[in-house]
């Protein structure tokens, strides 16, 4: 069965607040064998000038991860998870994302493509602070391969 093409334009409801915490900046950050200090050292953080750790720049997937379930579990999509390949993923930051931060997200399904037997959805994850502010936009594309 092919990805419904009607999520096309489609906008989901916004993610619960994720609260960003130090020790999950530093696990993600040794997950993704960061080097920086920023992402362990909180003396390091605030003399560059941050209010606490800094998370490395594809930590934006974490909070995107509960967008990204809201699209798969919906039944209307007809994405069936256990045929799909990440094919892509991007990110445009607004500012980085430090402990402390407060995040919600809301998904927007971009794109829905047919090529050949196998769909491609991309879908824009819009990530913002308590306060509203943009803080990034985690782009990613899934490719859902179609019937062998």
């Amino acid at each position: 069965m092919p990805v419904n093409p009607d999520l096309q334009g489609r906008v989901f409801e916004k993610t619960a607040p994720y609260l960003v915490g130090r020790e999950k900046i530093r696990e993600f950050a040794a997950a993704v064998f960061s080097q920086s200090p920023l992402n362990f050292d909180v003396e390091a953080a605030v003399a560059a000038g941050y209010p606490d750790l800094v998370a490395p720049p594809t930590f934006g997937v974490v909070i995107q991860e509960g967008t990204l379930a809201q699209l798969l579990a919906d039944p209307t999509a007809g994405i069936d998870f256990s045929r799909v390949v990440h094919g892509d993923q991007r990110f445009t930051s607004t500012r980085p994302i430090v402990a402390g931060d407060e995040l919600t997200a809301t998904l927007t399904v971009a794109s829905v493509k047919q090529l050949g037997g196998h769909s491609m959805v991309t879908s824009e994850s819009s990530i913002v602070d308590a306060t509203g502010a943009h803080v990034v936009t985690a782009i990613s594309t899934l490719v859902v391969r179609g019937d062998e």
